[in-house]
């Protein structure tokens, strides 16, 4: 015999998940951010991307970079091969390689770097803010949009 639409067999188990607003129920593990480039990147055919997602780094990410020949000869160049490889998306782009970090305008690159050690040190994307003309305190969203957008 088939059981009727919405019925259970006898001994059948329904699984509804997990219980909802109890007391074991945490906030999912947020690993990805949006952000927007202040200036944005200018890709090769001159189409210009801005609008990306950065992924939380792992130890790996920040260890790999230390063998990397570019990276033994300059230091410096440790941001770029970090950023290439927790960025996740930039616009229309395929992939992010670090040709094309190292071919973002240097403001994006400390934007990027800032929003890195936001998201990775501090757990979230907000930085607070003092109006030069009024004094006014507030908290701003770097992974918001431009301002005057909502």
């Amino acid at each position: 015999m088939v059981p009727a639409p919405g019925s259970t067999s006898p001994g059948a188990t329904t699984d509804a998940g997990p219980p909802r607003g109890g007391p074991d129920e945490r906030p999912a593990l947020r690993t990805e951010f949006a952000f927007e480039l202040p200036r944005g990147y200018v890709d090769p055919d001159g189409t210009l991307h801005r609008s990306g997602v950065m992924r939380l780094a792992t130890a790996r990410d920040e260890l790999l970079p230390l063998y990397d020949a570019r990276v033994q000869e300059n230091a410096a160049y440790t941001t770029v091969v970090l950023l290439s490889r927790v960025i996740t998306s930039l616009g229309t782009l395929g992939s992010i390689t670090s040709t094309v970090v190292e071919n973002m305008f240097a403001s994006d690159v400390a934007f990027l770097q800032d929003f890195y050690r936001r998201i990775n040190a501090e757990g979230h994307t907000r930085i607070a803010v003092t109006c030069p003309e009024c004094k006014h305190r507030f908290t701003a969203d770097l992974a918001g949009g431009r301002l005057g957008e909502s």
